[in-house]
């Protein structure tokens, strides 16, 4: 599959000294195809939290102020994703939301 931008891509990497996407080297390459992978897979990591607050309703020892504010921090990456045109960012940073999100509003109804 061709990326339709890839020359620009190319021509930013040139310019701004980074490394070339997809890179040469075959571990980075690798890495870079993973992390696109394992990136939106993170944010599931909070399943067995809203297990816990959505259908044991148990929220004791659950702090509104921690899982909010991990949401506000996840919207703040989303911009930071959009602004710089990465997908794997928005992508993982908007699970995130969801995930954090609805923790602090399951322990808001639930306290």
């Amino acid at each position: 599959m061709s990326d339709p931008l890839h020359h620009l891509h190319k021509r930013k990497a040139v310019y701004q000294h980074l490394e070339p996407y997809p890179h040469p080297a075959k571990f980075k390459a690798f890495y870079d195809r993973f992390i696109m992978i394992i990136g939106p897979l993170g944010p599931f990591i909070a399943l067995p939290q809203l297990y816990k607050v959505w259908i044991e309703h148990d929220v004791a020892g659950i702090s509104v102020w921690t899982w909010g504010g991990l949401a506000v921090v996840a919207a703040i990456w989303v911009a930071y994703g959009v602004l710089h045109k990465a997908k794997p960012i928005i992508i993982t940073y908007c699970l995130w939301i969801v995930m954090n999100g609805s923790v602090a509003i399951g322990v808001m109804l639930y306290n």
